[in-house]
């Protein structure tokens, strides 16, 4: 192998850099320089500068303020201008990406009834389309091919496009399906006729989320988003009627509402929750109008999950141990639980499936994923993986009991790969390997697991890998990924994009903070409220941990997060400003004391139980002011910085990755870049298609190894 293909920076030296867009005068395209305004408020007798909050258009979600648009577009075209000199660069590691994309590529189909149910993309697609057969139909015989639904035609001519949800009738003639044609995740919500292809009603255009048939097939339940985008209302529309009807509405503020289905189809679950608390109500599948039964009052701090087989009840909570239980009740008692699997101190329980002839469990650890069947007898298996260090978790299961359990798997080093568990057996049985047609040879690149000491004696789980020809003396550059929020934890999971870094010469690694749920609901807990450092304090330790064990070593590192992982990237940047010469932070939550205090925010009310309500405690509020990003924006040396942000983003508001540039820019004391890249017609994911999903890849790691290269100029 030619050796520039994978030492990083010499395939930047390589490719020839075109001039520079010029400015009129002849020079090159200066930075945007932000008005500077003299906005205040005061709190707690506290008063918090904010001189860019010009920057939020008073009339959002629509934005039209002719000086907003103007700035944002001159971020965007001194972005557009900054990497135009390493165009070649992104086109290659584009054509690299894509070319380890199996372009027509298809599920695993999954039977559901009377039928097999997949998706496939056509050859260069964006976007799927889904598809039926008969079940029992030979392998290979497309004559009984029913096209269910096209994304490509839905998306035809349009900048932007998702497909929410995409639900068939339990009597398999209807689909109700949900599109986001604008990246502000308002879906409208249709039912089409599967035999001719007709719409045949536009139920709602302000739905979010699932939506779930009634038994018959002659309504369907949905929740609405309010005019703050946030779900606080289920309702019942039967087929053919002017209204839907309402069956629950969610008053206490920051509870979300969603619909979901028990695996026996017998009852419709209506999931009143925040991110720690919750209670769920019950219809009845057959007739959801009949009046709703509470399975347990919320309780704070108390979380919850339900589901049925036939007249039992199997609930997931951890109101008594940390780590879950599973318990039973009668459907006729729900609120008396009786434990079935008793929590654990080792083994973290993360989500349950009651099939009809067992009971399906999701655990985890030691921070690794495990899948466990239980059977009514007592019996107990646990399914055996072949790697040491993966990502697990159950697939597509529809149908209510299963001779075989879907499976999908990765590590950092093996594909993505689609399993059928037999159980009489307990095997497994691969159906599908994530297929990479350009090639590639797992054996070339290893994978590490190691404990990295924080700062307060915790150990805290690294995720590295990197190619077997990675010399670990320093001289050789470490990426680093982090989350750390929700509970939600980073798996070490495959990406076939990552290997062009570690082509280039980079290890690459994913610290799991505590506030993730890695090895377990504590984890979660303890990077939360009060001991939300502890986040941003685990990544800074583990990446020196890295540095000491050779890969990479300080100054010369890059780091990536995205969401509440941008406000991982901002506190560590501004911990620890000369540990990294790169950092990327996607649509990054930054501006947190302004959105915290702010409760007309769709997502602020709920995030208060994560990082406390400084408009009513003074303690927090001061907590939330030294950990902000913007507000902690002071005049030093910053690391070279690729920000994103979307324009209808209603997670991360656009003005927060904005204001947040804006004020870096002002007060900077380096000539390193700093780049803003605002999507004019997408939201908090980017944009929508796979192949514009790459590009937006490839200008990343663009933008890092241009940097490491001496080649990204402000």
């Amino acid at each position: 192998m030619d050796r520039r293909t994978f030492v990083a920076g010499s395939l930047v030296a390589a490719l020839p850099a075109p001039p520079l867009l010029a400015q009129s005068n002849g020079q090159p395209m200066k930075p945007p320089v932000a008005r500077r305004g003299n906005h205040r408020f005061t709190l707690h007798g506290i008063t918090i500068e904010d001189p860019y909050a010009w920057i939020r258009d008073k009339g959002y979600p629509k934005v039209d303020d002719p000086e907003v648009l103007a700035y944002l577009k001159a971020e965007n075209a001194y972005f557009e201008d900054r990497m135009r000199a390493h165009s070649m660069l992104v086109e290659a590691l584009y054509e690299q990406m894509k070319g380890r994309i199996k372009e027509d590529d298809a599920s695993v189909p999954y039977a559901d009834g009377d039928w097999m149910y997949w998706w496939a993309f056509e050859t260069g697609g964006q976007y799927r389309n889904w598809y039926r057969k008969p079940r029992g139909t030979a392998d290979g015989d497309r004559s009984a091919d029913q096209l269910l639904l096209s994304e490509p035609k839905l998306a035809e001519g349009k900048e932007y496009f998702r497909l929410g949800t995409l639900d068939v009738s339990p009597d398999g003639k209807l689909i109700a399906y949900s599109t986001d044609t604008d990246g502000s995740e308002r879906y409208v919500l249709v039912v089409q006729d599967i035999a001719t292809g007709r719409v045949l009603e536009t139920v709602a255009k302000d739905s979010l989320g699932q939506v779930v048939w009634q038994s018959d097939s002659k309504a369907l339940v949905w929740a609405q988003a309010s005019a703050e985008w946030r779900p606080t209302k289920i309702w019942l529309h039967r087929l053919g009627a002017d209204k839907s009807e309402l069956l629950y509405e969610e008053k206490e503020a920051g509870f979300w509402v969603q619909p979901s289905l028990t695996q026996d189809r017998r009852r419709i679950l209506l999931n009143s929750y925040t991110q720690t608390t919750n209670d769920v109500r019950m219809l009845d599948a057959a007739d959801p109008s009949k009046p709703a039964v509470l399975i347990r009052p919320r309780k704070t701090d108390v979380r919850y999950s339900v589901d049925s087989r036939g007249d039992t009840l199997f609930v997931l909570t951890n109101d008594d141990h940390v780590n879950f239980r599973i318990a039973t009740a009668p459907a006729a008692a729900p609120g008396e639980w009786t434990t079935l699997v008793a929590g654990s101190d080792d083994v973290y329980l993360t989500d349950i499936t009651a099939f009809a002839s067992f009971l399906a469990i999701e655990e985890r650890m030691r921070g690794l994923d495990q899948i466990r069947i239980l059977w009514p007898d007592g019996r107990d298996q646990r399914v055996k993986f072949p790697e040491d260090s993966y990502a697990a978790s159950l697939g597509t299961n529809a149908e209510p009991d299963a001779k075989a359990l879907r499976i999908n798997y990765s590590s950092m080093i093996t594909p993505n790969t689609v399993f059928d568990y037999q159980l009489s057996f307990q095997t497994l049985v691969t159906r599908k390997v994530q297929e990479i047609p350009s090639g590639y040879d797992p054996s070339q690149y290893a994978t590490e697991r190691l404990m990295a000491p924080a700062r307060d004696g915790t150990r805290v789980p690294v995720s590295v890998v990197y190619r077997k020809d990675y010399v670990k003396d320093g001289t050789r550059p470490l990426h680093v990924y982090g989350y750390g929020s929700y509970g939600i934890a980073t798996p070490p999971s495959f990406s076939a994009a990552r290997l062009s870094l570690l082509d280039r010469g980079f290890a690459y690694a994913i610290v799991h903070t505590r506030g993730g749920d890695d090895l377990g609901y504590q984890w979660y807990l303890d990077g939360k409220l009060a001991k939300r450092e502890n986040t941003f304090n685990d990544f800074v330790d583990g990446t020196r941990f890295l540095n000491k064990q050779g890969f990479g070593r300080h100054g010369f590192n890059s780091a990536s997060g995205g969401s509440a992982g941008g406000w991982l990237m901002g506190a560590v940047v501004n911990q620890a400003p000369d540990m990294w010469k790169a950092i990327v932070a996607h649509v990054p939550f930054v501006d947190i004391v302004n959105t915290m205090v702010d409760e007309t925010l769709p997502l602020t009310p709920g995030e208060w139980p994560e990082w406390g309500d400084p408009r009513k405690d003074e303690v927090v509020l001061k907590r939330l002011i030294r950990l902000s990003p913007y507000d902690q924006t002071v005049p030093m040396n910053y690391p070279a910085m690729m920000i994103t942000g979307g324009l209808s983003d209603p997670r991360v508001t656009y003005w927060e990755p904005a204001k947040w540039a804006a004020r870096i820019r002002a007060v900077k004391t380096d000539g390193n870049v700093l780049l803003l890249k605002i999507n004019m017609g997408a939201g908090h994911g980017g944009k929508s298609g796979r192949f514009d999903r790459l590009r937006e890849q490839a200008e990343e790691f663009a933008f890092i190894l241009a940097t490491f290269d001496g080649q990204m100029k402000a």
